[in-house]
């Protein structure tokens, strides 16, 4: 599946409205932890490879975090989609010098901050 990071923990001030962003935004698969996990905790499935999770925050009136790096194959169709999905762009699509790929740094809805990373293809 496209658009893995390595796990990754969302805790969100508002976890309804971040499923449904990141869902939307890279068609995760999410998926309700089991009762045994012992709290209310969604899983993101990414297919092959390592995935993670998103969680309410337990401290009210906290922002919502994290900062991974998701690997995507167009960095500017995908900034500009978040864009579209009512994110703001905090840094817009830039190069890496030499010859690293491209990233751009989007806050969602919610407040949440991330990276998304094109490698340069050879």
């Amino acid at each position: 599946m496209p658009n893995p990071f390595v796990h990754i923990e969302l805790t969100s001030a508002n976890l309804e409205d971040s499923k449904r962003f990141y869902g939307s935004l890279f068609d995760w698969k999410l998926e309700q932890a089991p009762p045994e996990h012992g709290m209310d905790y969604t899983i993101i499935k990414v297919g092959e490879g390592t995935g993670g999770g998103m969680i309410q925050h337990q401290m009210p009136g906290m922002p919502s975090v994290w900062v991974p790096y998701v690997q995507i194959d167009d960095v500017r169709a995908r900034t500009e989609k978040a864009k579209s999905l009512g994110a703001r762009i905090i840094r817009d699509v830039e190069e890496i010098p030499g010859d690293g790929g491209s990233f751009s740094i989007i806050q969602d809805p919610t407040g949440a901050v991330f990276g998304l990373y094109e490698p340069t293809r050879k």
